[in-house]
C-alpha cells in the first residue's frame, strides 16, 4: 500500500511505538473497526516464527464454547446458547 493510500474496508495498517513499560496504543481506527472500548478484555497471541496478535477474549470464549457443545449453560460465555 502506498503512503497516503486508503486500506480496503475491514483492513487496517499503522506503526506504533512501544513505550518505555512496554505499552502501545491501539490507534483508534483501529479501535473503531472492532469496536475495542476502555476496560475491555483482550488476548494476547505470541508465536516467535509469526508475530504477535491481539483478539478480543470473547471471540475465544466463543471458539471454545462450540468447541464444546455439551458443556452447562453455566460454563458458556456470557449470553452463548446452545
Amino acid at each position: 500500500m502506498d503512503a497516503g493510500q486508503t486500506p480496503p474496508p475491514g483492513k487496517f495498517a499503522a506503526t506504533v511505538k512501544v513505550e518505555p513499560k512496554g505499552q502501545v496504543v491501539i490507534p483508534k481506527a483501529a479501535r473503531d473497526l472492532f469496536d475495542i472500548k476502555s476496560g475491555d478484555t483482550l488476548l494476547l497471541l505470541a508465536d516467535a516464527d509469526q508475530g504477535i496478535a491481539l483478539m478480543r477474549q470473547e471471540l475465544l470464549d466463543q471458539i471454545v464454547a462450540s468447541a464444546m457443545p455439551g458443556q452447562p449453560p453455566e460454563a458458556r460465555p456470557e449470553g452463548e446458547t446452545q
